[in-house]
């Protein structure tokens, strides 16, 4: 891999994987003409590095390409390179504890829609710190809310597609910043619940551990896939199934899950607390057990 360097005297700058060459951060620049740009007409993962290892590495790339080729967007990469890209990119910015931003765009083509006017996709990945919440919030748990924002239909645009159009999303997280909480709720179409703006969403009654179904409008997220079966180890007993926010004023435990957000408790949603109103023992159980699985599992960025 080419790397650029930089003319730059002052503190180092991050180095940005951009289309072949590793970029200071303000080099990374695309065109104008980029229909990621001009329409949203890509696909993205975020991924999560602990202590020299990336978690789920081959499943956010599975998840990548599937996306591309729903949307018939060839990265005109294999698999296997691009994840080497990743871990170049880690290890060019001396990271052990990262999140990642991979994205893969149409490429430059001209103020058409036309995706066949786009020759050549564009591909960067952005690797830095993150901190989404602080601890207190998993000590002491999130309030959210409803967005009146609905979530995009299924059949309008599949929530297996994690593509750049975040709109809905965005719209939503505007309800919860003027709602003064971080994080909200979105109902599909049919008033069952979907997924939150940037997180998918379980609850707890009794020994049972539920989360919308993908055919909701939620995205199939790679944490959830790992509290599923994390809550199964735990005795739990997993189940997709529709919901509404009834079910969740009721239930005995609320969390949301999320490669940044990771597991995280909510305690209270649309004023109405949540069972004790504190987070869950099968809640801070799972977080243990999530953050454990974390530490243990990983590609690493140094070879051995």
């Amino acid at each position: 891999m080419k790397t650029k360097a930089s003319s730059s005297k002052t503190a180092p700058q991050k180095l940005i994987y951009l289309n072949g060459q590793l970029v200071p951060e303000k080099e990374a620049k695309i065109s104008v003409f980029d229909h990621g740009l001009l329409y949203g007409d890509g696909v993205f993962e975020g991924i999560r590095a602990y202590k020299g290892r990336v978690f789920r590495l081959r499943e956010h790339m599975q998840r990548l390409y599937h996306s591309a080729r729903a949307i018939t967007l060839d990265v005109k990469m294999p698999m296997e390179e691009l994840e080497q890209k990743v871990l170049d990119t880690l290890r060019a910015n001396k990271l052990r504890d990262a999140y990642v931003r991979l994205v893969v765009t149409r490429g430059t083509g001209d103020l058409g829609l036309d995706p066949r006017k786009c020759r050549k996709p564009t591909v960067f990945i952005i690797a830095n710190e993150i901190t989404l919440y602080p601890e207190s919030c998993y000590k002491n748990g999130l309030e959210v809310i409803t967005a009146s924002t609905r979530r995009n239909s299924p059949q309008a645009l599949s929530p297996n597609v994690k593509s750049l159009n975040y709109l809905n999303n965005i719209l939503a997280k505007i309800e919860a910043n003027l709602g003064g909480v971080p994080e909200a709720i979105l109902l599909n179409l049919e008033g069952y619940i979907a997924e939150c703006t940037g997180d998918n969403i379980f609850y707890i009654r009794g020994r049972n551990l539920y989360t919308p179904p993908i055919a909701a409008g939620a995205l199939p997220g790679i944490t959830r896939e790992c509290v599923l079966k994390l809550g199964a180890d735990l005795g739990l007993s997993p189940e997709e199934k529709l919901f509404t926010s009834y079910d969740l004023y009721v239930a005995d435990e609320v969390f949301l899950t999320g490669t940044a957000a990771e597991v995280i408790p909510v305690v209270k949603l649309d004023s109405r607390v949540i069972g004790s109103g504190k987070p869950g023992p099968l809640t801070q159980k799972l977080i243990r057990a999530f953050r454990d699985l974390t530490s243990r599992e990983g590609v690493p960025i140094t070879p051995a």
